[in-house]
């Protein structure tokens, strides 16, 4: 499981998340001493505000080594935001915070 930093901060009826997940995102095309490093990258990414799924992506091994996202979302201070992620290795992560 990789780490994952959440910070949602709320701010006239917006919040702003920020999520940064650590992680390798191999794409299986790299070569290490000749040979190829095995696929490794995020494949479905989910965030959820207040228990409510908000956002549902698909992500490949074209997204860069510990990808960064933001979104902004309708919400107070106070509101739960969860983000959850799966890889290609049947591997999964998931942090949840408050917004400050």
């Amino acid at each position: 499981m990789a780490k994952i930093k959440l910070k949602p901060k709320a701010k006239k009826g917006v919040i702003v998340i920020k999520a940064l997940i650590k992680h390798p995102m191999e794409s299986g095309l790299r070569k290490k001493k000749g040979k190829l490093v095995p696929a490794n990258h995020i494949v479905n990414m989910t965030l959820s505000h207040n228990g409510n799924k908000v956002v549902d992506a698909d992500t490949s091994g074209a997204v860069s080594k510990d990808p960064y996202f933001k979104f902004n979302v309708p919400g107070a201070k106070g509101d739960t935001i969860e983000i959850k992620y799966k890889d290609n290795m049947g591997k999964t992560g998931s942090a949840t915070a408050k917004s400050k």
